[in-house]
């Protein structure tokens, strides 16, 4: 009879994901993720199978989890562009509250992996996807209150909108203050 499993994957995953935003793909050992996780290289290992498949599930774990944060911000009631500009917002005070200014973990590994890591490509481009599709109809729905021209196209706004909201998250990393966000969130809304 085998012994128990001594830890919890879920949180194991968890752990992981905190080790990866920290510290990027490459610079993660896989003694970093014994480190954090609390087990041995075998148990990570025999539960996970490879730093590679514990990556990709700390990859979906900040999918289902950070990720999804904006998105219910715009979803919630009120005028669209109010909507807008407080998920704006929020994106930009996360990163800039955050001591060690990690940013968006999809960011992260769009930056480092795209190029050379298909799966993780695929999953941060759903990602995308799926943010781009919520401006999107965000922005379909300013059209049908009156809060935004109905002229405008959809489509080219909702890609406009994520490579801002991207475009945030990565600024924040390295911005001394909040007054180059603000101006960036004061500018996207105004222009709708």
């Amino acid at each position: 009879m085998g012994r128990p499993k001594q830890f919890d994957p879920d949180t194991a995953v968890e752990q992981a994901m905190e080790v990866f935003w920290r510290k990027g793909y490459a610079g993660t050992t896989p003694q970093d993720l014994v480190d954090a996780l609390g087990i041995g290289k075998g148990s990570l290992y025999n539960a996970f199978g490879s730093k590679h498949a514990l990556f990709e599930q700390a990859l979906r774990r900040y999918r289902d989890s950070q990720a999804v944060i904006l998105l219910e911000m715009l979803e919630e009631p009120g005028p669209v562009k109010a909507r807008l500009r407080k998920a704006l917002e929020f994106l930009a005070e996360l990163d800039l509250a955050a001591p060690d200014r990690r940013g968006c973990l999809a960011v992260n590994v769009a930056a480092e992996l795209a190029r050379t890591d298909e799966t993780a490509a695929e999953l941060v481009r759903r990602m995308f996807d799926r943010t781009e599709d919520a401006f999107r109809a965000l922005i379909k729905e300013g059209q049908r209150t009156g809060e935004i021209s109905p002229g405008r196209d959809p489509v080219a706004l909702g890609s406009l909108l994520l490579n801002t909201a991207m475009g945030l998250r990565l600024m924040a990393r390295i911005a001394e203050g909040s007054d180059r966000l603000v101006r960036v969130i004061d500018a996207t809304v105004d222009s709708l």
